[in-house]
This record gives C-alpha cells, sequence and structure tokens, in this order.
C-alpha cells in the first residue's frame, strides 16, 4: 500500500508540474526583475540549450548556489584533465557568474530546468549525459525519474542531510524509497550524513568528507587586497560572513558594545545574499552607525564603523580582512554557515548556536578550540572583546582551526575513487575516439 502511494504521489508531483507549466513565464519574470534569474537566458530554465552539444561522452553536474558550486571546482578540474566533457547547471545567479569565471573552455555552463517533465525532457534529449552528479542535497523528483528512465547512473557528491530533511523523509519512507533508491550511489560527508541516507533507501553508500575542505578559499585580487588593508591600518577589527535577516541589526547592537572599549572597531559584514544591501544598510543606519559599502567604491574613512561587504564572489577578500569570524544563519536563523573557509584562511570562529547542518564540523572545531558558539549578541561581544584583547588566545584559536581543518582533507580523492566505476568508461570512450579520429585524419591521403 505505501509503495501504491509513493508512486501516487510522484504521478502528482509530475502532474502539478505539467499544470503549472504554462504559467512560469511570469513566476520567472518576477524572478528576473528581482535580479534572481538572468533575463538573457530564461530558456535555459525550460530546457532550451544555449551550446550545441560537444561530441564524445559528457558529463552533467549540477550544484545549486554559489556554496555547492565552489565546493566542486575541484571536481571539475579533475574531470576535465581525464578528456571528458562537462556541463554544470546551477540555479541561481550569483552562482552562474562565479562558474562562468572560473571555468575552462571544457565545461559549459546552463541554468538547471524547471523540476517539470517538459523542461526536463528538452534539457536531457539535447545534451545526452552519460552521467549525472549532483551536489550535496540537491533532489528533484522529475530529474531523477527521467535519469532513471533513460539508463543514466546518478550520483550525489558531497552529500549531507540536514536534520530537518531528515525528519521530512523520515515520515514518508515508501516515497524517500522511491526517490533515493534511484541514486547509483551517494558520496556522502559523514558517518552521520552516510547513515541517514541508507536509512532512507540509498543503495549504496560512501564516505569521503567535505569537498570544501580540498577546495580551499580562492585569493582575492592582490591589489584590492592591499588597498583595503591600507584604508584599515591598524584598526581593531571583527566580521560577521553569511549573515541572514534579523542577523545584521544584532551585529550592530554587538559592535556599538564594542565601542566602549575600541572606540576605532570596524566591523566587517557580509550578508549572505548581496541582495539584501538595501535592507541591511537601512537597519545600521537606522542604529546610527556610519557604512561603507564594497559596491559602492567609497574609501573606507576614519569614522567608518561598518563596511558592507555586498559583492559577489568576493569570500576570500572580505575573510582575510580580519582574524575574528561570526558565521551567520546560527544566532537568529537557524542551520549554521560552513566554517571550513574562515578556518583556512586564518580566523577565530564565533557562531550561534544553531548549526545542526554542519554539527560535525563545529563539533571537531569546538574540541579542539577553533571556535566558540554563543547565544545572543551580548555573548558574541564578549567573545570578540576577549580575542581583541587576547592576542594569544586569538593565535591559539586561529591555529586550532587551521590544524583541525587541515586533518580533513582527502575527500576530492576519496570522491574521485568513488567516481571511478563511473567514469574510467568514460575515460576509456574517449581516448579511443581521440585515436579514432587521429587515425581517420591521418589516412586522408594529400591532394
Amino acid at each position: 500500500m505505501s509503495d501504491i502511494w509513493a508512486s501516487t504521489t510522484l504521478k502528482l508531483y509530475r502532474g502539478i508540474g505539467t499544470v503549472l507549466y504554462p504559467f512560469t513565464g511570469p513566476f520567472l519574470r518576477s524572478r528576473a526583475r528581482k535580479g534572481k534569474e538572468d533575463r538573457d537566458r530564461r530558456g535555459e530554465r525550460y530546457g532550451y540549450a544555449s551550446w550545441e552539444r560537444p561530441a564524445g561522452p559528457l558529463v552533467w553536474l549540477h550544484a545549486a548556489s554559489v556554496g555547492e558550486s565552489l565546493a566542486i571546482m575541484p571536481l571539475i578540474t579533475r574531470m576535465e584533465s581525464f578528456g571528458i566533457n562537462l556541463v554544470l547547471t546551477t540555479g541561481t545567479v550569483t552562482s552562474a557568474s562565479i562558474a562562468e569565471e572560473r571555468l575552462s573552455k571544457r565545461t559549459i555552463h546552463q541554468y538547471v530546468p524547471l523540476d517539470m517533465k517538459r523542461s526536463v525532457s528538452r534539457f536531457l534529449d539535447h545534451w545526452k549525459p552519460d552521467f549525472a552528479i549532483f551536489a550535496e542535497s540537491e533532489i528533484w523528483p522529475t530529474m531523477i525519474q527521467e535519469l532513471e528512465a533513460r539508463n543514466v547512473p546518478q550520483v550525489l557528491v558531497n552529500a549531507r542531510m540536514s536534520d530537518r530533511s531528515n525528519r521530512r523523509w523520515s515520515k514518508r519512507p515508501a516515497l524517500a524509497q522511491a526517490i533515493f533508491g534511484k541514486l547509483s550511489q551517494v558520496v556522502a560527508q559523514s558517518e552521520l550524513d552516510g547513515e541517514r541516507f541508507r536509512l532512507l533507501g540509498a543503495p549504496k553508500v560512501t564516505i569521503a568528507g567535505n569537498l570544501k575542505v580540498d577546495a580551499g578559499v580562492p585569493n582575492p585580487e592582490p591589489s584590492s587586497l592591499k588597498a583595503l588593508k591600507v584604508m584599515i591600518g591598524n584598526r581593531p577589527t571583527w566580521s560577521a560572513v553569511s549573515t541572514h535577516k534579523g542577523e545584521e541589526e544584532a551585529i550592530g547592537v554587538a559592535h556599538k558594545m564594542l565601542q566602549a572599549k575600541f572606540p576605532d572597531l570596524l566591523t566587517i559584514i557580509v550578508p549572505r545574499h548581496p541582495d539584501r544591501k538595501e535592507d541591511v544598510l537601512q537597519e545600521l543606519q537606522t542604529q546610527g552607525l556610519s557604512v561603507v559599502t564594497r559596491s559602492s567604491g567609497h574609501p573606507i574613512e576614519a569614522d567608518t564603523n561598518i563596511f558592507l561587504g555586498d559583492t559577489i564572489g568576493e569570500m576570500g577578500l572580505y575573510l582575510r580582512l580580519s582574524e575574528i569570524a561570526f558565521m551567520g544563519k546560527s544566532l537568529k536563523a537557524e542551520g549554521g554557515q560552513n566554517p571550513i573557509e574562515p578556518a583556512v584562511t586564518g580566523s577565530a570562529i564565533l557562531s550561534g548556536k544553531y548549526v545542526q547542518n554542519f554539527r560535525d564540523t563545529y563539533q571537531a572545531l569546538l574540541e579542539c578550540g577553533g571556535a566558540k558558539l554563543v547565544r545572543d549578541e551580548k555573548m558574541l561581544a564578549s567573545y570578540v572583546m576577549k580575542l581583541l584583547s587576547n592576542r594569544k588566545e586569538l593565535d591559539n584559536m586561529i591555529k586550532a582551526a587551521r590544524e583541525e581543518v587541515r586533518g580533513m582533507t582527502g575527500a576530492l580523492e576519496k570522491t574521485i575513487t568513488a567516481l571511478d566505476a563511473y567514469v574510467i568508461p568514460l575515460r576509456v570512450k574517449a581516448g579511443i575516439e581521440r585515436r579514432d579520429k587521429t587515425v581517420t585524419v591521418a589516412q586522408v591521403p594529400n591532394g
């Protein structure tokens, strides 16, 4: 009975998608007006390709947004070296711009098609992928079903399962089995993630660790970093990165508390979603704080309280302007943000207590002394004050975090090994096709 219910639910999902398909135009146009869709490339969301499919084996990789895209960049680079064609899809404008900056000519970027049969079928009919790789927690029922219907192996890499998602799927075990059972393999970040995927029906699960550790943090443009450091001078600084709604206001409160001891303090705030800039700016200015945005190009003056990082793809720059980093989505929102990047760049890490999406990483950092959790803005200000006043404790936290994360490396090699069964046949096929082409050309008589 439960299997019938799961099958009916998936059919209903596809049916709703078919009914809604003709009405997606206004939805995408509305998102485009808000800067959330690329107006000139909306056709890709319907599965219309903007590039020809290259000859030879092709792997489709999908990463939802910026974090997932950056995490799989080393995997993309490695697969490019195998001589296999790649198409990378992402779902956001920000991730698309970062992907296009860093991709070689061997990898084509497209926006991911809407999870509706007509869009997905059109996409797959054009690209004809030999293998599909999804990053982290990207589960789209129609895509999974359409790939299975075409006998295309599909693997979830750097996979994680949050507490919330696990609770939701666990309440619908038959539906979970109907979806996760179609995956050829899951390459999970941790033992806990792996066990959750196994219980939900994934037929094969391996543990590789977090690809974000091996990805590192892109180096900023040297002249930009130097110019900002000159402007900041010897002022005490701390940063709050990947912040969510409500957290910027709390950071402003903490800043004002800290000013009593550090009158020349500069606080760096980097919202998780730069398109919230105007709201964040208004919140901070309402508190009487002087704010300079990165995008304005205006200099950081002596009376600037807040430097607002509202640009895309410059996290490596912002993290190198301070040695103390508060990670957002943990104080006023829940789930936390990945602390690996600040650990790699050399920061003592602070976070709110709601870090369940990265529980294992935070637990390791807490145990080694590389991170501390706070319950509110008052406690946050207290920790920042302590670290700014105690160089030895700050250095110890930075060292502990960096060494702990260094010990987490190796996920890329483990992931490549897990993918060998799917990739090696494509490498062989690509090599044979290249040799055949060379032989054919060589046999053509001159003249």
